[in-house]
């Protein structure tokens, strides 16, 4: 079955339905730091130059519209890196994201501005173990707009967290990249089937356009 028949199946067995934008959104820019952004800098960086142009067009409409920005990096501070759990001893590359390394500090593409929550995080997801859920309730936010890195792995997890956490879950395709394709691929159709929106770019622009 390829990706257009089990689109069909889908619809048919009655997944996919739209979920739409609420009325308070937020940005979260997910793991756009040098380790994972910058293949020029890491080996797992992945090369998403047009994504993170695409990533800036949301966030300098974000700050004119004074939207809720949330940044996340990744970085392990424990010695022998046991706050990582099993999930560095299964992927020992990620030992580059050190507290004073370049691999851990965002791009300066996308830079956070002073008032953007910056969150370090130890695992895929943007909630877990952070104050994610709190931040973005406390700020009365709806619906989060997902963007960065990866689409099967950090933007995957963050986004079923934030769907179970209550929130609409809208993911630019555009703005979310993946080191395989066929990852890539296959995880945004699940995303769009199963836990929120995958749409243009340009859908979103103008969503956050009618805002006040």
């Amino acid at each position: 079955m390829n990706l257009s028949q089990a689109e069909d199946y889908y619809n048919h067995i009655g997944f996919a339905n739209r979920v739409g934008f609420g009325t308070k959104p937020a940005l979260l820019i997910i793991d756009c730091n040098h380790g994972c952004a910058n293949p020029s800098i890491s080996p797992i960086g992945i090369e998403m130059s047009e994504e993170i142009k695409q990533i800036r067009r949301l966030l300098d409409l974000a700050r004119r519209k004074q939207i809720p920005v949330v940044h996340t990096t990744v970085v392990y501070s424990e010695g022998q890196f046991r706050d990582g759990g099993w999930f560095i001893k299964k992927v020992p590359a990620l030992e580059v994201l050190r507290p004073d390394s370049k691999e851990s500090q965002i791009i300066p593409e996308l830079a956070p501005e002073t008032g953007e929550l910056v969150l370090e995080k130890r695992f895929p997801s943007g909630f877990y173990g952070t104050n994610m859920h709190s931040y973005l309730t406390t700020c009365g936010v709806d619906t989060v707009i997902i963007t960065g890195n990866s689409t099967s792995g950090c933007v995957r997890a963050t986004v079923i967290d934030a769907v179970s956490a209550g929130f609409r879950v809208i993911v630019p395709r555009q703005c979310v990249a993946d080191r395989v394709a066929m990852s890539h691929a296959v995880n945004l159709f699940d995303i769009d089937s199963k836990y929120g929106d995958v749409i243009d770019i340009d859908v979103v622009i103008d969503e956050l356009g009618r805002l006040p």
